[in-house]
């Protein structure tokens, strides 16, 4: 019994032995870049796996997920991406107008204005689901996968491109509006 279960404990070490000295003397080639999108790409596991990554990039396939985007002029601030997102990392201020402030580069009508627009690259799950429901398409997936930072603060991108003073300046013109109106409403 102890012979049979060394003579086991043996062959197996063999085995692993073999296949790192196999490694070692394949690591030799480097491994060429592939196209993700080649049939033959999994088939093709030659030589060193490890990809030398500031140096070398793996090709991005088209339909990645990375990096959001925000463009701020296309956005009728109508909150859908926000409530689309299943982690809750896209937060929206708007702050209404009492006319027409613009139009985008798809000819939708902006009336609110974006105070607050921020997207938790922290948060985000990348499942894209904010770009789906965006009606003017403002919210877009970049190919910028790399955002190493030490501070979780720093993957929190602001979109908004309003101060704090013309954020109140336009909600003093929303409130004298609506003033206004109700005293239009009394008269």
């Amino acid at each position: 019994m102890v012979l049979k279960t060394t003579i086991k404990g043996f062959t197996t070490a063999v085995k692993g032995l073999l296949l790192t000295v196999k490694h070692l003397f394949g690591a030799r080639q480097s491994r060429g870049e592939l196209d993700i999108r080649r049939s033959d790409y999994f088939d093709k596991q030659e030589g060193i796996v490890t990809v030398q990554f500031p140096k070398e990039k793996m090709p991005l396939p088209e339909v990645a997920r990375y990096q959001l985007d925000v463009e701020i002029d296309d956005c009728i601030v109508c909150d859908l991406c926000a409530k689309a997102c299943p982690v809750d990392c896209i937060n929206i201020e708007a702050v209404k107008s009492p006319e027409a402030i613009g139009k985008t580069s798809d000819g939708s009508v902006k009336r609110l204005y974006a105070a607050q627009f921020d997207i938790d690259m922290a948060k985000c799950m990348y499942c894209g689901l904010c770009t789906v429901v965006c009606p003017t398409e403002c919210i877009t997936m970049t190919n910028q996968y790399d955002r190493s930072t030490t501070k979780l603060t720093d993957l929190i991108y602001g979109f908004s491109e309003m101060s704090d003073a013309e954020v109140a300046t336009r909600k003093a013109e929303w409130t004298q509006f609506q003033a206004e109106k109700e005293a239009a409403k009394k008269k």
